[in-house]
């Protein structure tokens, strides 16, 4: 077992807790480690991770500690909406500040606007309509520990995701105020992390203006009815419905319009993916290039969450298939599941629909055949006709992975 001394060195050298501590990690683990992610993962990533849990949160998937990322176990994926307490964190940059409501200040500016400004948190709330958007935040590598063969990166499982009713104001009010100029071309945004090495490039991320200024593009303050936890980046952060997680800025002090594309780090090298590769309803032209382009919506996907991996059932006992699926926000047109690992499919029943941007559950009945593994399999559809994929669209940094989403139980 490690020592403290130890473990606190893992996490981030001093360099992630802010004042008194309040931010450290607990040293009590669950006692349930059974759950920590699919065998896929490559060699070493299962023996480093357990459950643990940071300050405010219930016991997580630990895959790194600095910066600190942690994965949601598959049982809260149960629930349509994802537990504060139980959302996944992910950070780019190990110092992560400890910003206080009462001091935030978000500076809104830019070559692109005709009046900046300073706006504090009280008159976000108060000065601009407030709308609650529900959605899906999912990392860009979710499932990268799955891809084969392996790629750098955090190898993440099935659980850097989550769903929740987000709160705030629209961004394309906050511009409006500031007046935005017809020559803007991108919308740039900050948050209060930073590097620990000078070194280090900040993360700085852009989006399109015509993302910028859709209606469900938000800078929010509350996350399921509660002010946004920490680890999840309070006070503010930005929420991009539909758009993997990079552009999720947590911590938002800044926004900045710009008549130049973003050409940092995090823009022109990072988040990117083969031009070809997949398909892409929102692209985001003003940083293609002729070989990749950015990373932008999330591809049609789903998780099985009943029965679990491993489990075992009786033959002929009565089983009911649980799950979700999600999309870019085209919506749901159907999931269908299999029992025979593909061989015969059926077209399940979908939950209620509690927004475009949020998981939609789906459930069918099923019955547990002769002793022996039995493999059941999910596929969803969404409206645009875009359909998970049987085999891995590699890409080296093991963004966008759909495959079919499958469990493996054990009838005896």
């Amino acid at each position: 077992m490690r020592s403290r001394r130890q473990f606190l060195k893992d996490l981030a050298g001093g360099a992630a807790v802010i004042g008194s501590g309040a931010f450290l990690p607990s040293l009590a683990r669950a006692a349930d480690t059974s759950a920590i992610g699919p065998a896929g993962l490559p060699a070493g990533a299962l023996e480093t991770s357990f459950l643990e849990a940071l300050p405010g949160k219930r016991p997580l998937i630990k895959r790194t500690y600095r910066p600190p990322n942690f994965e949601t176990p598959v049982e809260f994926f149960e629930q349509i909406f994802t537990p504060n307490d139980a959302f996944f964190v992910r950070y780019h940059l190990a110092r992560i500040p400890e910003v206080a409501a009462a001091q935030w200040k978000l500076e809104v500016g830019g070559d692109s606007v005709e009046k900046p400004f300073t706006l504090d948190l009280a008159a976000l709330q108060k000065d601009f309509e407030q709308v609650e958007i529900p959605a899906v935040c999912q990392c860009s590598g979710n499932r990268r520990g799955l891809s084969d063969p392996h790629v750098a990166g955090v190898e993440w499982g099935i659980g850097a995701m989550g769903n929740a009713r987000w709160k705030g104001v629209r961004l394309k009010d906050i511009l409006a105020k500031a007046g935005l100029k017809k020559e803007a071309v991108e919308v740039t945004f900050n948050g209060a992390d930073g590097p620990p090495l000078d070194s280090t490039p900040d993360f700085v991320k852009s989006i399109p203006v015509w993302k910028a200024t859709d209606e469900n593009t938000l800078i929010a303050w509350q996350m399921n009815g509660a002010p946004l936890p920490h680890w999840n980046g309070a006070p503010v952060r930005l929420v991009v419905p539909g758009w993997t997680g990079t552009y999720w800025m947590k911590h938002l002090v800044s926004v900045q319009a710009v008549s130049q594309p973003l050409k940092n780090f995090w823009m022109a090298s990072a988040y990117r993916i083969p031009k070809g590769k997949f398909p892409i309803v929102d692209r985001f032209l003003t940083q293609e290039t002729d070989a990749n382009t950015p990373i932008t919506e999330m591809v049609v996907n789903s998780l099985i969450t009943t029965p679990r991996e491993g489990q075992i059932v009786h033959s002929g006992e009565p089983l009911e298939l649980k799950g979700i699926a999600w999309d870019n926000g085209a919506g749901m047109a159907r999931v269908d599941v299999s029992s025979d690992d593909g061989r015969t499919w059926q077209t399940a029943t979908l939950d209620q629909d509690m927004g475009r941007f949020s998981f939609r559950g789906f459930r069918h009945p099923l019955k547990a055949g002769a002793k022996g593994d039995m493999t059941i399999l999910a596929k969803a559809t969404n409206r645009q006709g875009a359909t998970q994929v049987t085999d891995l669209i590699f890409n080296p940094a093991g963004y966008h992975n759909n495959v079919v989403s499958r469990v493996k139980v054990r009838v005896g």
